[in-house]
C-alpha cells in the first residue's frame, strides 16, 4: 500500500513548504508594512493635490481650470522641462473632474510602460471606446494620460492620431512631454498646447519655505538661496536636494547643500577664475588640479560655472565670444569622455589666449 502524503507536507517548486503560506482571511503581518510619513519622498508627499496648490503658471492653470469647470476640456499637450508641474497639473485636473471615481476614469501610461502601436490599438482603444457611466446630472468624459509622450514611436503616434479623432465624444487625451518637436505635427494640431517654462526663483523659494515650515527644518538664508540656484527652475530637483541635504546634515547651510550635490562652491569658482585670468599656465594647472582632487570637483561642473562667471566680467565682446566658444567645445569634448587633464590644459590655454588678447586690446 502506497504511503499517504498529507497536503501540508507538499513543497512547491522552490522548496518552500505549502503549510507556511498564509491562509486567506487570517491577519498575517506583512514585512512590507505601509511606510510612515518620514519614509515618503518629499516630491510625492508635497505634490499638489488641487489646481490651487500648483506653485506657478497661474495663467495656464486658470485657463485649464475654467475649461474644466465649463465642461469644455479639449485634448491637451503639456510640454516643458522636467519638474515644472506638468504631471501634477493634469492629475489635479483629473481629481477635480472625477473626485473619488478618479482611478476608474483615467488611463495613465508612462514611458516605463510598453507604448508601441499594439498598445495604442488595443489597450488605449479599448479604454477610449467604452462609454463611461455617470450617475450625476452630466456625463463625464474619460481621460487618457500619456506621460513622456515624446518617447512613443512614430508608428504609435500615427495610430494614436486616428484614435483621438474617433473617440473625441467620450474621451479626452492629455499628452505630456519634454521635447515638443518629437511629437508629430498631426498630434500637435489636435491638441491645445501649453508650455510650462522653468519656475522662477520667487515661486521655487515660496514652495521651499512651505516645505521647510511643514518639516520644521533648520535652513539658513544662504542655504535656501543655494537650493534655488542649483535647481535651475526644477521644483522636483529642489525638493530632492533639500531632502538629501537634510538626511546628511540637520543644519542646512550653503556649504552643506554644495557638499551634498558635489557642485563647486561660488568662492571656489571665483578662486579658479582668478588663477585662470592671472597665473601662468603651469601654476594654474597645478593649483586647479590640487583643488579638484582635494574637494572632489568634476571638471565639467567647473567649466559650466566658469562660463557663467565669464558673463559677469568686463571684456570686449569679440574676446568674450571666442572664450565662450572655446568653453563650449571643451564641454562638448568632455561629454564624449575625453581625458580630464588634456581638457584642463585646454581650459587654461583658452584663458591664456583671452588674456593676451585683452592685453593687446588695452595697448
Amino acid at each position: 500500500m502506497s504511503e499517504v502524503i498529507a497536503v501540508m507536507d507538499i513543497d512547491d517548486d522552490n522548496g518552500n513548504n505549502e503549510a507556511e503560506k498564509p491562509v486567506k482571511g487570517k491577519n498575517v503581518a506583512s514585512p512590507a508594512a505601509a511606510p510612515d510619513g518620514k519614509a515618503i519622498p518629499w516630491v510625492e508627499k508635497f505634490r499638489p493635490k488641487s489646481l490651487a496648490d500648483v506653485a506657478a503658471h497661474r495663467d495656464i492653470v486658470d485657463t485649464i481650470d475654467k475649461l474644466t469647470s465649463e465642461n469644455r476640456l479639449p485634448h491637451l499637450l503639456l510640454y516643458g522641462p522636467p519638474g515644472t508641474g506638468k504631471t501634477s497639473t493634469i492629475l489635479a485636473v483629473a481629481r477635480k473632474l472625477y473626485g473619488t471615481n478618479y482611478q476608474n476614469m483615467i488611463l495613465e501610461l508612462n514611458a516605463s510602460d510598453d507604448r508601441g502601436i499594439d498598445v495604442v490599438r488595443q489597450q488605449i482603444q479599448d479604454f477610449a471606446s467604452t462609454q463611461s457611466f455617470s450617475f450625476g446630472a452630466k456625463a463625464s468624459v474619460k481621460l487618457v494620460l500619456l506621460d513622456e509622450a515624446d518617447a512613443m514611436t512614430k508608428d504609435a503616434q500615427f495610430a494614436l492620431r486616428r484614435v483621438i479623432e474617433k473617440y473625441t465624444k467620450n474621451t479626452r487625451f492629455a499628452l505630456i512631454c519634454n521635447h515638443v518637436n518629437k511629437i508629430i505635427p498631426a498630434l500637435q494640431s489636435r491638441c491645445t498646447r501649453f508650455r510650462f517654462a522653468p519656475l522662477d526663483n520667487f515661486h521655487v523659494t515660496e514652495r521651499l519655505k512651505y516645505v521647510i515650515e511643514a518639516e520644521r527644518l533648520d535652513v539658513t538664508e544662504s542655504g535656501l538661496a543655494a537650493l534655488v540656484r542649483l535647481c535651475s527652475g526644477d521644483m522636483r530637483k529642489a525638493l530632492n536636494i533639500l531632502q538629501s541635504t537634510h538626511m546628511a546634515s540637520q543644519h542646512i547651510t550653503e556649504e552643506a547643500v554644495y557638499l551634498c550635490t558635489g557642485n563647486p562652491m561660488p568662492k571656489d569658482i571665483e578662486q579658479i577664475s582668478f588663477w585662470l585670468l592671472n597665473e601662468p599656465f603651469s601654476d594654474s594647472f597645478k593649483r586647479i588640479s590640487e583643488i579638484k582632487t582635494r574637494k572632489g570637483l568634476a571638471l565639467v561642473d567647473i567649466v559650466r560655472e566658469v562660463t557663467l562667471f565669464v558673463f559677469k566680467l568686463k571684456m570686449p565682446s569679440d574676446i568674450r565670444v571666442r572664450l565662450i566658444n572655446d568653453l563650449a567645445d571643451i564641454e562638448y569634448r568632455m561629454s564624449f569622455g575625453c581625458n580630464d587633464k588634456l581638457q584642463l590644459g585646454s581650459l587654461i590655454s583658452s584663458f591664456t589666449r583671452a588674456r593676451s588678447a585683452l592685453v593687446a586690446a588695452a595697448q
